[in-house]
């Protein structure tokens, strides 16, 4: 059995919106604050996780999936695996984002259940 990730993916961060095919969508939604983004709560396999990573845009996105206590960042072009309940493995995705111009603030990696 594979394992299904869970993630977040903006669609706006997507240069090609057709990556959402290799996902399955849980759900569609809109947050309050951000009324120009549309976010897909999905699941897919490691396989599509690791498509995104081609299908992002280069300016400042990502995004993160888990499995149990797996997680995978996903940046343009880059993979970051790391431990969910283990923040000393989060160091060089952090560094990375920030390097890429994203705030340390929004890479704290939220899950949700």
């Amino acid at each position: 059995m594979k394992k299904l990730y869970k993630g977040t993916i903006v669609e706006e961060s997507l240069e090609d919106t057709s990556i959402l095919n290799n996902f399955t969508i849980l759900e569609e939604t809109k947050p309050r604050d951000q009324n120009d983004w549309h976010l897909y709560i999905v699941e897919g396999d490691c396989d599509a996780v690791i498509l995104l990573s081609k299908a992002l845009k280069h300016e400042r996105w990502y995004a993160h999936f888990w499995y149990e206590n797996e997680m995978i960042v996903v940046f343009c072009d880059k993979l970051f695996f790391q431990k969910v309940d283990d923040q000393t493995t989060w160091s060089d995705a952090i560094a990375y984002g920030i390097s890429a111009g994203i705030p340390k603030e929004q890479l704290n990696f939220l899950l949700e259940e």
